[in-house]
């Protein structure tokens, strides 16, 4: 497809996302390059092009209230490894949450906190001093291990 073939799309919320995306991955003199070109994250050929990008974003659910969210942390964007999700959501995908496996399950530990209705930075005290799951949702605040 030419270049210059004008799509509509300029200036529109998913233009935005995808330029944003591209900047991130693609120029070395963006202030967030290190976290991603940077990386080594790369934006999959095929959506180098907006039009093919747009395809996959509004047959994958783009919504105005959603945005882009790299499944691994440490993969490309692309279509096997990105997905439509709220802030939350994208919030607890992030390479820095310290994810705690409990009862058969993995969550960031701001996610636990919330589950069981408990302190995160008293929980994140805990687990950065060593404790063990079972304790540190267990063992009420004022108790020491």
């Amino acid at each position: 497809m030419d270049k210059r073939v004008k799509h509509g799309m300029y200036g529109t919320r998913i233009y935005r996302i995808w330029a944003a995306m591209k900047r991130r991955c693609l120029n070395p003199n963006y202030h967030e390059y290190h976290l991603y070109g940077g990386r080594g994250i790369k934006v999959c050929n095929e959506w180098l092009g907006f039009v093919e990008f747009y395809k996959w974003a509004m047959n994958n659910g783009y919504k105005d209230d959603l945005s882009i969210d790299r499944i691994n942390q440490d993969g490309n964007y692309e279509p096997n490894n990105c997905r439509w999700e709220t802030c939350k959501r994208q919030a607890n995908n992030r390479r820095s949450n310290l994810t705690i496996e409990y009862q058969g399950q993995t969550k960031p530990l701001k996610q636990w906190a919330e589950d069981l209705g408990l302190n995160y930075k008293m929980l994140y005290k805990r687990f950065k001093l060593g404790w063990e799951p079972e304790d540190a949702f267990n063992i009420p605040s004022g108790d020491a291990k």
